[in-house]
């Protein structure tokens, strides 16, 4: 498994080694010690598995404590834009966002930690699958506008198609007012 440094602690894209021939291929996407060996503790309890059509985003979302999530994400087929936006006010990184292009042919993943808002645009029409390190909580649900100018988020695409729900998040300076984390 190659970890990539992101630049905020925690966040992490991972890279699994693929072993493939004439038959396809085969790899480890979880493998708990493995996990512990890269210094990544997170005890996983839920596994979700989402569609999306070409031009669909999902996000900014995140989960309060004590629901609190870590996520660790993929894209089984398709590619997603991914990104994860540091909501930790005591953190260096609070307010910035990285950014990682998941592809199904890359197998690539993304180490979400709690303490994130976390969304994704769908490049193509994609299956996205991610493990959580809580249980969600409908009580717990929190977001940040997708578009917020203040964020200067790049999600790489024109017009997307957005849930209502999503239209109406709060800004991320209204987060500022009440932070989560």
């Amino acid at each position: 498994m190659k970890v990539i440094e992101t630049g905020f602690d925690g966040l992490y894209e991972l890279e699994p080694k693929v072993f493939g021939d004439q038959r396809g291929y085969f790899f480890e996407s979880y493998r708990r010690e493995l996990y512990q060996e890269l210094g990544i503790q997170e005890d996983f309890v839920q596994d979700n598995e989402s569609f999306s059509v070409k031009g669909t985003l999902r996000g900014l979302h995140y989960q309060q404590t004590p629901h609190a999530q870590a996520k660790l994400v993929r894209v089984v087929k398709g590619k997603v834009l991914d990104i994860a936006l540091d909501i930790r006010k005591d953190s260096p990184t609070f307010g910035k966002h990285h950014t990682v292009l998941l592809e199904a042919e890359r197998h690539n993943m993304f180490l979400v930690p709690a303490g994130f808002a976390h969304g994704f645009v769908a490049l193509e029409d994609s299956v996205f699958f991610y493990k959580c390190s809580n249980y969600y909580n409908k009580e717990s649900e929190g977001g940040i506008l997708w578009n917020d100018p203040a964020l200067n988020i790049d999600w790489g695409i024109e017009n997307p198609i957005v849930s209502e729900k999503d239209q109406v998040l709060p800004t991320f300076a209204s987060y500022k007012e009440k932070p989560a984390f």
